[in-house]
């Protein structure tokens, strides 16, 4: 039988009542009451100076500054403080859904190098307001839900006592909407109540199941399900471009150590062949052709293999490369490469990021209208940071087939990423961030 990892699949087991899933759940509901009780007050707050509002409006009455100024500013200095308050509330939550839920869960904040780009980057990601949506509910949703489940609750357990509670001849007492005169008239509520008592467990249950199912949906990415299958879509990916990579570099240790080797001598040959043939010899011509055409053939087979796999990118590393890449360049380019980046790295990490400029750099030549460019390379953290800046048009658009697209989906199988500015009148900035380990 397989081993449930989380309470829903649990709740369809026979035997879930023999189980520890509903104990598991009862912890679950019940440590969730402290944290609750400490959101809902400002929840409440806020909620109740709004409700204030819309009474006096449907009352007819008239409204006081006090009335409109108290909940605009509750509201503001609610949402300044509530990403602060949510982040540490979220973490809390993703610990205690492991009572009611084995699968992990992790955290969708983006890393942040410094407190300040802490502060903006979990102020303006999707994760935050989701933690703060969180957080509402929580203090808002929750109290009602829980405090309608407790009502219920109660009303099991008159029913239950009913008999044991009722002194005889002391009149009549209300259980829940209904009152009895003596123990014997509470006997048949009881007997509900009593067939009632295995759905307790149940009720609770799923009150326990909904709120992690909407803890994990809010509070984070979890390794199961949709994550699990983009994750590995770009695991696969990443395998598939590292077979591509390597399946290259035999391609292109072929053609140079074998074709490239074998077409210089033929070259050679053709050449001794020309100096024993006289000038007026009917072969002459033909031979100076084929001599022609084997030299011409070197220099398509030259770029060939320096489109597949530059050497120099092999023996020499990334900076000597991009210096390559802008002597080769039509319109003039200025390669700047930081002390911190000039070290070899993993090999998939460097062709992505030589073919990223290469890339950039075709298309400033072509489309962009511009007189010079510039290369820098830099080292943030793990971060390996390119940046190709010209002076041309501007209105760069990977829409409109300049390869930039293909360019952002090569970097994205090594789970970097391609930022472009590219304003109408320019200048263009194409800036690829890639990781430095893989």
């Amino acid at each position: 039988m397989p081993v449930d990892q989380y309470l829903f699949p649990a709740l369809r087991r026979r035997r879930f009542l023999l189980s520890a899933w509903p104990w598991r759940a009862l912890a679950y509901l019940a440590t969730t009451v402290p944290v609750a009780a400490v959101v809902a007050p400002g929840v409440a707050l806020v909620a109740l100076l709004w409700w204030n509002i819309g009474h006096r409006l449907v009352q007819s009455q008239p409204l006081r500054g006090i009335d409109l100024v108290a909940p605009v500013v509750c509201t503001v200095l609610a949402l300044l403080a509530a990403p602060l308050l949510s982040v540490p509330l979220a973490a809390l939550e993703r610990w205690r859904l492991g009572l009611v839920d084995s699968r992990p869960v992790t955290s969708a904040h983006r890393p942040a190098r410094d407190a300040l780009t802490w502060l903006s980057t979990r102020y303006t990601e999707a994760a935050t307001w989701r933690e703060v949506l969180y957080a509402t509910v929580l203090g808002g949703l929750v109290p009602l839900a829980y405090g309608l489940v407790g009502l219920l609750l109660f009303v099991e357990l008159a029913f239950l006592t009913g008999p044991f509670l009722i002194p005889a001849g002391e009149g009549p007492i209300a259980l829940g909407a209904t009152t009895v005169d003596t123990p014997q008239a509470a006997i048949p509520y009881a007997l509900v109540a009593l067939a009632l008592l295995p759905a307790v467990p149940y009720l609770l249950s799923l009150v326990a199941a909904g709120q992690a199912a909407l803890a994990r949906a809010l509070l984070g990415t979890a390794p199961g399900g949709e994550a699990t299958a983009l994750r590995e879509v770009a695991r696969s990916r990443a395998r598939l471009m590292t077979a591509y990579e390597a399946e290259r570099s035999r391609i292109e240790r072929d053609l140079h150590d074998g074709v490239q080797h074998r077409l210089t001598s033929l070259t050679l040959q053709l050449s001794l062949a020309r100096l024993d043939t006289a000038a007026d010899s009917p072969a002459a011509a033909p031979l100076a052709r084929a001599h022609e055409q084997a030299k011409e053939l070197m220099t398509v087979l030259r770029d060939l293999i320096h489109g597949i796999a530059p050497q120099t990118l092999r023996d020499l590393g990334l900076p000597a490369a991009l210096r390559e890449l802008a002597d080769r360049s039509p319109i003039p380019v200025t390669v700047t490469v930081a002390e911190r980046a000039t070290g070899r790295l993993p090999e998939l990490v460097e062709n992505t990021a030589y073919f990223a400029v290469s890339e950039a750099l075709a298309n400033t030549a072509k489309h962009a209208g511009a007189t010079r460019a510039e290369v820098s390379a830099d080292r943030d953290g793990d971060l390996l940071v390119l940046q190709v800046r010209d002076d041309g048009r501007g209105g760069a658009d990977p829409a409109r087939g300049t390869g930039l697209s293909g360019l952002a989906d090569r970097v994205a199988t090594v789970r970097g990423r391609l930022l472009l500015a590219s304003p109408v009148g320019g200048p263009t900035l194409v800036r690829v961030e890639l990781p430095c380990t893989l």
